[in-house]
């Protein structure tokens, strides 16, 4: 395996990592928001929940296919993720963090595509792909949430 397959095996259990945290985010968010907008969030929260879960689950068999190992427990993902807690109950202040989220998850998706493309991984570069798009629809349609 070459330097560059490792680093985009690291890359993608950091992504796995963050895109199961932002999942559990996502889902925290649809138990505990709270607002003028609460039916419509808590809607589009768990949408995205159960979006992301499948998502991870993706990520996870390609991780397998590559060769590399998933990370195993939560305190793997814990270790290994970006993703922060959420501490407000305001549907318009979760909503403005999940967006910067999701906003952060495809910037790093982007950066893991050059390297699966430099390695000829046309496979995971199209996950990655069609991960950035799913990213992107859902912060665009958080921003225009709150704005």
């Amino acid at each position: 395996m070459s330097k560059t397959a490792d680093t985009l095996n690291t890359h993608l259990g950091q992504i796995l990592s963050d895109t199961y945290a932002l999942a559990v985010k996502s889902h925290a968010a649809h138990w505990n928001l709270t607002g003028a907008q609460f039916f419509a969030l808590h809607e589009a929260f768990g949408s995205q929940y159960e979006a992301l879960l499948a998502a991870a689950d993706e990520l996870a068999e390609r991780l397998r296919a590559l060769g590399a190992k998933a990370p195993s427990g939560i305190q793997a993902l814990t270790k290994a993720t970006s993703i922060t807690d959420i501490t407000s109950t305001d549907g318009l202040v979760i909503a403005k963090a999940l967006h910067a989220d999701h906003v952060a998850l495809s910037m790093l998706l982007t950066k893991a595509v050059v390297m699966a493309q430099s390695e000829h991984d046309e496979a995971t570069a199209d996950l990655l792909i069609g991960r950035i798009a799913e990213h992107d629809k859902t912060a665009w349609m958080l921003k225009a949430t709150i704005s």
